[in-house]
């Protein structure tokens, strides 16, 4: 079967289109055959070496996909050949007291397809059930491929971490991004007023089409002095942030009295400074946020069904075309997911 193997760290030149084994699954897992898979920025930190994370090479990359099921380990019921799927990218032990809550993202061991092991990026993968769920009807499968990850990332921070309430103000950061663009549609969907911001024109008009009520651009000094124009002096109630140390001193400054900031990424950079003064006086809260649970995930797929979440693709590529992928999301990248689609 074909396979997307990363040989070294480094640019794009260290990922090729390999040929490997074809896996079989074991009594508790299903075949599923990928037929489409999205790039996230994680994959580029993979690529590139991330410190203090010791990836054993050659690794196959790769969080989101969506696929097939052509074969089912015989203790498997409630899946056959020829289901559509998408897979949950989250790993986890499934035994200790977190798992057993239904609060996977908290398991001591959990992980990411395509970060602490091998990834999705490959013809067939073998997985356990609690990787995958029904690929929605209305979803082709590149925009099902595009969904996973930042949808699942994004309803955890907003509705878990951050507990996003009707008539608050949320202020999205980046929202031509995956977890941005999925960001902004939660919002709306959950009630809020939605202030989101975008670094170019497409990616403004993006968060307009998405049902932003304001669009700033960050990139643009002092975007805090704005939010607070536009909420009356009051800041927003949820800072949602991916960014990192280019936008962290203005998102804090934007927080409102009471509110919180949840982030999930560090895209320009891990530092971030805190005044703590305001921390305390303000009764601010900073909180932090990976992936999400297996409930929170069928809550994602549940919500595209209906038409809640769309998915935002930017380009396809083919496999065999996965370096010029890679570099299109590094260097060209528009707004919404880069997507793997067609092994010929």
């Amino acid at each position: 079967m074909k396979t997307v193997q990363l040989s070294r760290h480094g640019d794009s030149s260290a990922i090729n289109l390999v040929d490997t084994d074809r896996p079989q699954p074991s009594p508790d897992q299903v075949l599923v055959e990928i037929k489409a898979a999205s790039l996230n920025h994680l994959d580029l930190w993979i690529r590139r070496g991330l410190p203090g994370l010791t990836i054993p090479l050659p690794h196959i990359p790769g969080s989101d996909a969506s696929g097939v099921i052509v074969d089912v380990g015989e203790n498997i019921e409630k899946w056959n050949p020829g289901d559509e799927v998408v897979i949950q990218p989250g790993t986890f032990c499934g035994v200790c007291e977190q798992c057993q809550s239904g609060r996977e993202d908290m398991c001591h061991s959990y992980g990411i397809l395509g970060e602490t092991e091998a990834g999705v990026q490959r013809e067939f993968i073998c997985l356990q059930v609690n990787n995958i769920g029904p690929k929605p009807k209305n979803l082709s499968f590149a925009e099902a491929a595009a969904l996973p990850l930042a949808s699942l990332t994004s309803w955890n921070m907003l509705k878990n971490r951050a507990q996003l309430k009707q008539g608050e103000t949320l202020l999205v950061l980046g929202a031509g991004s995956g977890v941005g663009s999925m960001a902004v549609q939660m919002g709306r969907y959950l009630g809020a007023k939605v202030i989101a911001t975008g670094g170019t024109e497409a990616k403004r008009s993006l968060a307009f089409s998405l049902g932003a009520d304001e669009v700033l651009n960050h990139r643009q000094e002092g975007f805090s002095k704005q939010v607070k124009a536009l909420t009356k002096g009051r800041g927003a109630d949820v800072v949602f942030e991916h960014i990192g140390e280019s936008t962290w001193i203005e998102s804090m400054k934007a927080l409102a009295t009471g509110g919180r900031l949840v982030t999930c990424g560090a895209t320009t950079g891990i530092k971030g400074s805190v005044n703590l003064r305001h921390l305390f006086y303000k009764r601010q809260s900073i909180l932090g946020s990976t992936m999400g649970s297996v409930s929170d995930f069928y809550e994602c797929l549940h919500l595209a069904e209906q038409k809640v979440l769309i998915p935002v693709v930017d380009k396809v590529f083919g496999f065999k075309d996965v370096r010029a992928a890679h570099d299109h999301l590094e260097f060209d990248h528009s707004f919404g997911k880069v997507v793997l689609e067609s092994w010929s």
